[in-house]
């Protein structure tokens, strides 16, 4: 495929030399390969759909976790084996996921493991052998104790499907990808072996960026946002829980445990810790959960589609139009120090948006983007042709902060991405960027601002105004309303 002289690769078919045609034929999702994308596997979607191909990854998931649950019987296990068995790397080479820092997330440690060994050890030890649900789950150990969380399911997923995945790449590669951007890499941990008891390495031709390998997910068995299963429906839908349970002795001792936990006058906090308390002296009622969830089967995958659907128009379609405009800048031109690099790239960030069209990028079927994170992965692509170190959600120790622009230890800048209707805009621009600063001994904090309405800009001139900060030069508005650009006849 013939190249665009002008084109700004971001995608793996930029990179790659193919057509997203030809990617989407193969059924998986265009990837980023400069920002990883809020997407995920649903273990669901592998358990309901009708491709046999993902049942099976499915039941291979199951049944390790049974044998995580009969070495978890006795309760001790050698630290050893916890490692080996329990901890997992992050898969950041599919460039989807939870991470922090560009496609490097934090991988499956030491909570992890010590949270899903204790789980299985004692909250569930029937696990794998249920009778109320269609089949196990894997996103059962994350409903009730903290330590497991859907960025831990979406790891242990990938970890888990990893053979698949490096199959399912490797076909593409060698069908559709010069040998020229190949590499042979060995893997670790592909498969598990159950007759030494332990996982197994391999080998793969694989696409090859920056000296890694490149994984391409199928799009039917991603979602976004959380998993069908998840804890936050559970603890929404628990009051008709009890309900479905066909045991009246049982249904009423759940119901009178749930009421002793409660205070007189309960507080929202107290209803959610007595839900909590109650689940985990009667984790039956898990599965009860889990088969209205199965019972719905069908709204899982067409809520999933429709999100994946989603995230296509806005970050493969709307969002890599936004470096194509700044072309037309001397937005990839500007070097130098970090605080005026990135000071003028917010610049030619605004204006692009203001005065060339390039407000369009923030709207959906006419509605603008809500999430901030969604901003933060649209300012992530425009940054990939700096000189400057650019890290994105930077933790120094007093929290995360959108970027981090640095030349050197002595020379960094924090960029903070906020929408206009952010509820913690005032305390924002008040305390958080001076102690941002001071943990990352950076000289400036450049704060931007997106507003979509004229209600907006009234609000965010008003924080301005009452903290005294009208004249200060790195607090910078973008204006993305869309009802007031004149088109090109008019202005």
């Amino acid at each position: 495929m013939k190249k665009d002289a002008e084109q700004v690769d971001l995608l793996f078919s930029d990179f790659f030399n193919v057509s997203q045609k030809t990617v989407e034929r193969h059924g998986a999702f265009d990837i980023s390969l400069i920002a990883d994308l809020p997407l995920f596997v649903d273990p669901f979607l592998l358990f309901n759909s009708r491709k046999r191909k993902y049942r099976k990854l499915h039941n291979q998931m199951i049944d390790y976790l049974r044998f995580l649950r009969d070495k978890s019987a006795d309760g001790h296990l050698d630290p050893g084996l916890i490692r080996a068995w329990y901890f997992f790397p992050e898969i950041r080479q599919n460039w989807l996921g939870f991470s922090l820092t560009s496609n490097r997330g934090r991988g499956l440690g030491k909570e992890f493991a010590n949270a899903l060994h204790i789980n299985l050890g004692k909250l569930f030890r029937s696990f794998g052998d249920e009778e109320v649900t269609k089949g196990s789950h894997l996103e059962k150990l994350c409903l009730i104790r903290d330590g497991v969380g859907r960025d831990n399911i979406s790891d242990f997923t990938n970890n888990l499907t990893l053979e698949f995945l490096l199959d399912y790449t490797q076909q593409f590669a060698k069908r559709h990808i010069d040998r020229k951007l190949r590499r042979t890499f060995t893997i670790n941990k592909v498969r598990f072996n159950y007759q030494t008891e332990s996982w197994e390495p391999a080998t793969y031709d694989l696409p090859c960026f920056r000296g890694d390998y490149v994984l391409l997910t199928p799009r039917d068995v991603l979602t976004k946002d959380d998993t069908w299963i998840n804890k936050g429906d559970l603890i929404r839908e628990f009051d008709a829980i009890p309900n479905a349970i066909p045991n009246a002795e049982l249904r009423a001792q759940v119901n009178n445990y749930f009421r002793k936990l409660l205070p007189k006058r309960p507080k929202k906090e107290d209803t959610r810790r007595a839900k909590t308390d109650t689940l985990i002296q009667f984790p039956e009622l898990i599965d009860y959960f889990i088969k209205y969830k199965e019972d719905r089967g069908e709204q899982a995958e067409s809520i999933a589609s429709a999100k994946v659907n989603f995230s296509k128009l806005l970050y493969l379609h709307q969002f890599t139009q936004l470096p194509q405009l700044l072309k037309s800048t001397d937005f990839y031109k500007t070097a130098g120090i970090a605080y005026e690099e990135a000071y003028q790239r917010v610049l030619f960030f605004k204006d692009v948006i203001e005065n060339k069209g390039g407000h369009r990028i923030f709207y959906v079927n006419g509605k603008p983007i809500e999430r901030e994170e969604d901003l933060h992965i649209l300012y992530r692509m425009t940054w990939f042709a700096s000189t400057s170190d650019v890290t994105r959600e930077a933790n120094d120790g007093r929290g995360p902060v959108d970027f981090k622009v640095s030349l050197g230890s002595r020379d960094k800048t924090l960029v903070e991405f906020k929408l206009a209707s952010n509820s913690q805009l005032k305390r924002n621009l008040r305390r958080q960027a001076p102690v941002y600063e001071k943990a990352s001994n950076a000289k400036k904090t450049i704060k931007v601002i997106v507003y979509f309405t004229a209600a907006e800009k009234k609000r965010v001139d008003g924080i301005v105004k009452a903290l005294k900060m009208e004249d200060d030069r790195d607090i910078v508005l973008v204006d993305a309303r869309k009802d007031n650009k004149p088109s090109g006849s008019k202005a």
